[in-house]
């Protein structure tokens, strides 16, 4: 009984570190750190002098024992993950699939998930259709077949002289290998990344309360989703086979529909369009039929199924290659490659789905009541700069190969020696400039309410520092990181106008290329000068705006590659942008949280049922959001030992706000009810973190706005300026020490009545 009395008295504090990376030494304070468990990808670290706490628990009576688990290599690790920049479109449209409102009315819920599978999986045609329009049309069908393209040009000579549709097939090399890379690479990193399984409910386990389901995050299955990964994974693969197949078929069947065509071949061809159309049918059909199981691990597999649709499409291509290279005399190339409104019906579908989507989410908003925004618009509009995104990618890289290969001429004009990518194409980079002018607009009147927000703190400054001799520059540099922080509150409108402008702009673009099927230049010829002067700068402006964006992406993922610092801030947007699993788009980065919850819930529930102490869990900034991920799969006993301490935190300000149906108030709330006690510490100067702004008994759990900088001039006890410290650095700051004191105090005055209230079925208690 002795020994269980001294156990009870060591208490555990686990740091999680927020975005960027922090290394377990700042964590810890003490450059010589241990790793108790883990690997390089993640662990759990701990100053080497605390390696044998819990050995000698009497040391540390009254002081919990700092650990700290570093996850910073799971997004900014090796350089090889910088290539998940030209993921970009696929990360946001998964993003988009969990902007949903909350609502609980399963019908729109299935049709919301359906939707953005279907439009995840046109993202994935488009890029393999990118490929396509650079390897086979521009290259294989338009270059090789022109004896002044591929003059100059050793590396294309094997292609030159060739039957239009051997080099066509050869030129599928390039999608194909594009494809299989993107299987290769979510099946390798759904493994090392995604497969831990979640932790067991122990069998001694009571029942879960009645805020158990509030959030769809303390579902045990939740952070494992195999089975939809695989199944889209198959589907997305299949999909980008297709589009190749379609790529090959489509111009050797228009050749034998002619005159001169074989009615054997024009048979063979109709045969296998056929089969290419059942098969895509079977892909569609699978995207759909099934959405995530959370309420449990998803273990099962469909092999057969997999095995099925992606032997089927393998085959597909194969035979298409094959009956693209049959001998077909007197066959020339000219123009563009027939599948190139493709593109076309691509974006008119695109925007069909997203005009079905928005409806649906506006409805679930206004079904949930809840607070979300643009008015449950998010989740499309999102989606919208997904497409939007992948649009300007397959442009850009299509329209700097034309350039290229037409040694500087303007694709498609008179005179070019290629004809370039499709019309479609040249109308929605022609738009651009425009979209970059409006969004110009709007950030200068950004900076104009900026200046007058900054005029209005400039009192409250004042106000706030009482006593001191102000100085102007002081003064407007502490207003100015207020105002500045008050803009992530304004990120809403920005995203809105972008996304409103680009569905507009792109649907003229797509009626301009219909309407005329000519590129903005040739279509504006009679027009008065001004109009023609205005496409055809629009042309050339949009054209190398898409492809210098396409060329700076690739060079940011090149200079991440060989240099950390770089490396560093791309992790940061992964930090953000990978949280959620891949429930859209099996091709987009992986998830980091898949690995990282499971992580956080076996050391809390081992170190508890081990040593019977409590957890102070303190999480900054994104580490905040793992955090509150973690406790939410505990089982009741174990999360009511669990204090939580966060600072930087944007649960509710961003998370709460974009993501309703999974940090939305009842979530918060719940939380709060379950856990031992929660404080949370923010900034005014922070532009991320914010106040949970919990409407609970008891004291409040936000703390703040806390000073910042600590003193506005020279002081006895800060002879030097104070810094600004906005985001970071909240240990620095003496309410961070004093309320970790207070936590802990509180956990172990109430441990003991807590731990029989849990033993009876029901929650922990929380308070300040």
């Amino acid at each position: 009984m002795r020994s269980d009395a001294v156990k009870a008295e060591l208490s555990l504090e686990l740091l999680v570190h927020g975005v960027g990376g922090t290394t377990p030494q700042t964590m810890l304070n003490d450059p010589r750190i241990t790793r108790v468990c883990g690997d390089d990808t993640a662990g759990i670290y701990r100053r080497a002098d605390d390696a044998d706490a819990e050995s000698r628990p009497g040391d540390y009576a009254g002081a919990p024992v700092p650990d700290a688990y570093s996850w910073c290599n799971l997004t900014s690790g090796d350089g090889s993950r910088a290539l998940w920049l030209l993921l970009l479109p696929f990360m946001v449209v998964n993003l988009a699939h969990w902007m949903r409102p909350p609502v609980d009315h399963g019908r729109l819920d299935r049709a919301y998930d359906v939707l953005m599978r279907l439009l995840a999986l046109s993202l994935t045609v488009l890029l393999v259709a990118a490929a396509c329009e650079v390897a086979m049309d521009l290259v294989a069908w338009q270059c090789a077949g022109n004896a002044a393209c591929v003059d100059g040009k050793s590396w294309l000579s094997f292609l030159a002289g060739g039957e239009p549709g051997r080099r066509v097939a050869a030129g599928a090399a390039l999608p194909v290998g594009l494809t299989l890379l993107l299987w290769w690479l979510s099946r390798h990193t759904w493994y090392a990344y995604e497969s831990q399984r979640p932790l067991p409910l122990p069998t001694t386990a009571q029942a879960p309360s009645a805020d158990a389901d509030v959030t769809p995050l303390s579902r045990r299955g939740f952070w494992y989703g195999r089975r939809l990964v695989a199944r889209l994974r198959a589907a997305h693969t299949a999909a980008g086979l297709l589009t190749v197949a379609v790529a090959l078929v489509v111009p050797a069947l228009q050749y034998d529909m002619a005159p001169r065509g074989g009615p054997v071949l024009a048979a063979l061809g109709w045969l296998l369009t056929g089969g290419l159309a059942g098969l895509t049918v079977a892909v569609v059909a699978v995207t759909c039929g099934m959405g995530r199981s959370e309420h449990a691990p998803d273990e099962a597999l469909d092999p057969r199924l997999a095995r099925a649709m992606l032997g089927g499409t393998a085959a597909a291509v194969l035979t298409a290659a094959l009956y693209a290279c049959w001998h077909r005399p007197c066959w020339i190339s000219t123009g563009r490659l027939p599948v190139g409104d493709a593109f076309a019906w691509l974006a008119l579908l695109q925007m069909l789905l997203l005009a079905v989507l928005g409806t649906i989410s506006h409805r679930m908003h206004r079904a949930g009541g809840g607070q979300a925004e643009l008015s449950g618009l998010a989740g499309p509009v999102v989606a919208l700069l997904a497409c939007a995104l992948g649009g300007v990618l397959s442009g850009g890289i299509a329209q700097r190969v034309a350039d290229w290969l037409g040694r500087g001429g303007m694709p498609g004009a008179a005179g070019s020696i290629v004809a370039g990518p499709p019309v479609v194409l040249s109308w929605q980079a022609a738009v651009i400039p425009v979209l970059l002018l409006v969004l110009a607009v709007v950030v200068v009147l950004s900076a104009r309410r900026l200046w007058h927000r900054v005029r209005e703190l400039l009192p409250h400054v004042e106000a706030d520092y009482p006593g001191e001799e102000h100085e102007a520059a002081r003064t407007r540099q502490i207003a100015t990181a207020r105002a500045r922080a008050e803009l992530t509150d304004q990120a809403s409108v920005f995203i809105g106008v972008t996304g409103g402008v680009s569905f507009l702009l792109g649907a003229g673009a797509l009626a301009g290329a219909w309407l005329s099927d000519a590129v903005p230049g040739q279509a504006s010829h009679g027009a008065p000068d001004v109009v023609r002067t205005a496409a055809q700068t629009a042309q050339a402006l949009g054209s190398w705006l898409v492809g210098a964006g396409v060329v700076a992406l690739i060079a940011l993922g090149r200079r991440a590659y060989r240099d950390a610092g770089a490396r560093r801030t791309i992790g940061i947007l992964w930090d953000v942008g990978t949280f959620w699993p891949r429930a859209a788009h099996p091709f987009s980065p992986p998830c980091y949280a898949e690995r990282a919850v499971p992580d956080l819930t076996w050391r809390m529930t081992t170190w508890t049922e081990a040593h019977r102490g409590p957890i102070i869990l303190s999480g900054h900034s994104q580490g905040s959001v793992l955090a509150a991920a973690a406790v939410w799969q505990l089982d009741p006993a174990t999360r009511g030992r669990i204090a939580l301490l966060t600072y930087g935190s944007p649960l509710s300000r961003l998370y709460g706000r974009w993501f309703p149906a999974y940090f939305g108030p009842e979530a918060l709330a719940a939380l709060h009810r379950d856990l031992q006690a929660w404080r949370n510490l923010w900034r005014t100067t922070d532009p991320i973190g914010g106040p949970v702004h919990l409407d609970e008994p008891g004291p409040p759990v936000d703390r703040g706005p806390l000073p910042d900088p600590a003193a506005y001039g020279r002081t006895e006890h800060h002879p030097l300026p104070a810094p600004l410290l906005t985001h970071f650095d909240y240990q620095a700051d003496p309410a961070f020490a004093a309320e970790r004191g207070a936590l802990l105090t509180w956990v172990l005055e109430h441990q003991k009545e807590v731990v029989p209230a849990q033993a009876q079925g029901s929650g922990g208690r929380s308070s300040g």
